[in-house]
């Protein structure tokens, strides 16, 4: 399987993403090159595909997939492809604070440690649904960064369309998430329309 090995911090820097999107207390002190040269159309729209694959750690091919299924939904299909991302389970246990970052989450589901309505689930790109109880399984409790990741997310807000028990280390999914509900819909982070606009072409 296909791994992006860019340092998370370079990658940051290189597509302008704050690090602490990525779940990373880390700052950088380089100054961010300044291009003298207009970025095209072209280019901005590759670069916010660039920032939702990065961000969410998907490939191209399933990237697309989900382009594919947000314009077949019904409503907005920029909208449509960011709800299929932030429904993602592991993006799911990264938002309830079962894990620091989304890569430490995705490491988390693979290794069967979240289960969905009392059943382990070990795919991150499971996508949750309204009423879906996703928590941390009963022998994986105590483990050590699963426990770190409850400490770093005292202060993180959860999103409006979960709901968690910090206590039983469970959530629950209230709703599927709306576009006023994904903080990551800005135009400083990603701006959905220019990556439909990409695949329209």
């Amino acid at each position: 399987m296909a791994v992006d090995r860019t340092p998370v911090l370079k990658r940051c820097r290189a597509l302008d993403i704050e690090p602490s999107i990525m779940g990373l207390n880390k700052k950088s002190n380089r100054q961010p090159r300044r291009s003298r040269r207009q970025m095209s159309e072209y280019g901005l729209q590759l670069r916010e595909k660039q920032k939702a694959k990065f961000i969410y750690g998907v490939l191209e091919k399933q990237f697309h997939g989900y382009y594919d299924a947000a314009r077949r939904l019904e409503g907005i299909t920029g909208d449509n492809l960011m709800i299929i991302l932030e429904t993602r389970l592991d993006n799911v246990v990264f938002r309830l604070g079962f894990a620091r970052t989304r890569k430490e989450a995705r490491q988390t589901v693979r290794h069967g440690h979240i289960t969905v309505n009392g059943r382990r689930v070990d795919i991150p790109s499971y996508r949750v649904k309204p009423g879906d109880l996703v928590a941390v399984g009963p022998k994986y409790k105590n483990l050590l960064p699963i426990k770190e990741a409850i400490i770093a997310s005292e202060h993180v807000a959860v999103p409006g369309w979960l709901e968690v028990d910090i206590e039983k280390l469970q959530g629950s999914v209230l709703q599927l998430p709306v576009r006023d509900q994904i903080d990551l819909i800005t135009s400083e982070t990603i701006n959905p329309q220019l990556i439909i606009e990409l695949y329209s072409k």
